[in-house]
Order: structure tokens, then sequence, then C-alpha cells
């Protein structure tokens, strides 16, 4: 999945971790994010959770390397192809790694994968892009508010599944490749800032709803998130969190050239 470090990268994982950690330890409990997977997933719903979300993860992965080989058929030169192939290895990368992952603590990868399908690829039809240049802005931009929401959610992982996912959530290259290609663009004909907007503020949307629904539809997912299991968020958190992912969307759109 796609990500950008620059500009916006919604949460910085590491740093809210040792609050987490700070705050519960104070209560006397050891948070989930001060331990490693042996030791937390002998709760067995935040096992579930985690299984969930390894599974969300891998099937994004999949279905984004899906997508960039199919737009790399819509790139206008050889050397555009090229990198969008380049980056689409790096998803498949990104999804054997949670694959293996799955199997090595015991879960089966296609099951964790197969609740997922249906909210992944309503969302890739949902938006399908109509040129090229609509397809960078997708995985520039709807990859990374996914990524961003991940990411929030990486910092109240155990160690183990926290390094994992924030690895895989790592920047392929698409996005310094995505605002170089789409500023240029515009810079050639502005009428195409408009347009591009408009996609993006559409993809703003779908991707959100997206995250709820994948949350709403598995019930180890939303306990882990609203503080059930796993040191979750509790009500005024949720709004922070959305908050600091819409600004980064701001400050990704400004990149683009785009108006948000």
């Amino acid at each position: 999945m796609t990500s950008s470090d620059k500009p916006g990268t919604a949460a910085d994982a590491p740093a809210e971790t040792a609050e987490i950690a700070e705050t519960a330890g104070t209560a006397g409990a050891t948070p989930v994010a001060a331990r490693d997977w042996a030791t937390a997933a002998s709760d067995p719903q935040y096992r579930a959770a985690v299984v969930d979300l390894l599974g969300a993860l891998a099937y994004g992965e999949l279905a984004a390397f899906e997508r960039l080989a199919e737009d790399a058929k819509l790139a206008p030169t050889l050397a555009d192809k090229a990198e969008l192939a380049k980056m689409a290895s790096a998803e498949f990368h990104h999804f054997e790694r949670l694959r293996d992952r799955l199997a090595e603590i015991g879960e089966e990868p296609t099951g964790a994968m197969e609740p997922f399908v249906a909210a992944y690829d309503g969302f890739h039809r949902q938006t399908d892009p109509s040129d090229w240049l609509e397809g960078l802005v997708k995985a520039y931009v709807g990859d990374s508010i996914a990524s961003d929401f991940y990411r929030e959610v990486a910092a109240r992982l155990d160690t183990d599944t926290r390094e994992l996912v924030l690895a895989v959530l790592d920047d392929t290259g698409h996005a310094g490749f995505a605002v170089e290609k789409v500023r240029a663009a515009i810079d050639a004909d502005p009428r195409v800032g408009g347009r591009l907007a408009l996609w993006a503020r559409r993809l703003m949307g779908e991707a959100l709803s997206q995250s709820q629904r994948v949350v709403a539809d598995r019930d180890a997912l939303s306990t882990m998130l609203v503080g059930g299991v796993a040191d979750g968020f509790d009500l005024a958190e949720v709004g922070k969190m959305f908050s600091r992912i819409t600004e980064a969307h701001t400050k990704r759109m400004a990149a683009l050239g785009l108006a948000a």
C-alpha cells in the first residue's frame, strides 16, 4: 500500500506508542503496545483482531499490486511503465510478508483475507480511474488515507505486529513519482487541476467510508479500536485521529498542486 512520509503522515506511531505505554503503566498494567506478540496473543480477542488486521492489509497489498500492474498499461512512456511495474513488485513483496506472517502464527492466509475482499473490490470498482493521471492520484491520495488509518492503529499493537505493519506501509516510491507527474500535467494544462481536485475529493470520501466499513463488519477490529482490547481509542481520540488523517490529506493535495 503506498504511503507518504512527505508530506503529511497522519500519525507518528513510535511517539504515540510511548505515550500509550506511559499512560497505561501508571494504571499498573502492561499495555499491549509494550508487549511482544507471544505475550499479547494470549488474549484471544486481541489475537482475532490482529488476524483481521493482517488479513485486511494483505488483501489490500494484493489489490494494490493488481491495480498498479493495470495502471502500467495506461502509462504514456516506457519509463513510466517500468516505474509502475517496480512499484507493483514492491506491493507484492509487502503482500508476501503479511501472508507469511499469518502462516507463521498458525492462520490460513486466504481465510484471513476473504472477509475483506468485498469491501476492497467495491472500493476499486467505485473509484476506477478513467486515465493515467487519475490512476496516479488514486494511488497517492486514496492509498495514503488508508495507510494513515493503519498507522494510527499500529500505535496500539504489540511490538512485533507494529513493526511489520509499519514496514509494509512504507512508501514504495509512488508519492514522489505521482507528485512530479501530476504537477507537470497541471503546468502543461491548468484545466487538469480542477478535474483532478474533484477526483481526489471523491477518493477521500470513498476511502474513509471503506475504512469504516471494514472496521464495522468485524467485531474483533471494532472492539480493539474503541477500547475493549489493546489500549483502544476513546471517542475523543477517534475524532482526533480522523482530524489528523484529514490534515494529512490536505497536505498531500497541496503537494499535488490541487485544492482540497
